[in-house]
């Protein structure tokens, strides 16, 4: 039997779910929402969160046996019922295992979407002799980040797009307060941002530097700064990485950033 997820739930802050945490950051986010879709095993070995539209995340505590995960899933997957779930996000094997007896269930086909390396940085270190200085974005930087998550959005996700169409995203990130950027002469040369505050981790996203401004150390830089920034708010920074994207990978461990885990997206299609 499965019980309701609920924000601040209590097994978020239980050791099972902690010593996993850096790589399901995520779900504390999805479980501030009053419209996500939250699910529980009653014993706390087992998370199940989704945000409108969004990837279902699924968190299975590391001692649960082959035999227990597969009672297990299967009864999430009769709990959720008709659910019509885009994808699922965790743990390589957990997360295909679920794909693989949801897929069945609803006849539809799953897909590999993306690999992620989780990482977290207790000590954040500065890069040396780097040009710039960091800079809270601004209203008048609208523009540029709008044209910085056209480059995102491609580099990330293969999605192409124009800046017009992202001025309303740039608007909302500049809003939110909490996207910086890096200003190297009288130019804004990267981006990155503080997407999410949960109890113990504050998780960085939409780092960018355009082609033509690269391996100057700005990205570098400006992620150092902002996990400076968490630090002194007593959190630890984190973020997920493209492991398909060796150069971003390399640029987070210099500065301090410790790979913890490894999630893996699927999308569920139909069959074609």
């Amino acid at each position: 039997m499965l019980g309701k997820l609920m924000p601040r739930d209590e097994v978020l802050y239980g050791a099972d779910f902690i010593q996993d945490e850096v790589s399901y950051n995520l779900i504390h986010l999805i479980t501030e929402s009053t419209q996500n879709v939250g699910l529980k095993s009653l014993d706390g070995r087992m998370i199940l969160a989704q945000s409108p539209r969004g990837n279902a995340w699924l968190w299975l505590a590391r001692e649960v046996t082959d035999e227990e995960r597969q009672d297990l899933l299967q009864e999430l997957v009769r709990e959720l019922g008709e659910a019509a779930l885009p994808g699922v996000t965790g743990e390589p094997d957990v997360a295909e295992q679920f794909a693989r007896i949801y897929a069945d269930a609803h006849n539809v086909a799953c897909r590999h979407h993306m690999t992620m390396e989780c990482y977290h940085a207790p000590i954040v270190k500065r890069p040396l002799h780097v040009e710039g200085a960091i800079r809270l974005a601004a209203p008048e930087d609208t523009q540029q980040v709008a044209r910085f998550l056209v480059g995102f959005s491609e580099d990330a996700y293969g999605v192409r797009a124009n800046a017009a169409s992202q001025v309303v995203a740039a608007e909302r990130l500049i809003k939110q307060g909490g996207l910086y950027v890096w200003i190297a002469g009288d130019q804004t040369v990267s981006m990155a941002n503080i997407a999410h505050r949960s109890p113990r981790h504050g998780r960085i996203n939409a780092v960018y530097t355009p082609r033509n401004e690269r391996k100057k150390g700005y990205a570098s830089a400006l992620v150092a700064e902002l996990g400076l920034v968490l630090r002194q708010d007593g959190l630890v920074p984190m973020l997920y990485a493209d492991q398909a994207n060796p150069d971003s990978n390399r640029v987070y461990r210099k500065i301090g950033f410790n790979r913890c885990g490894t999630i893996r997206d699927f999308k569920f299609v139909n069959h074609e």
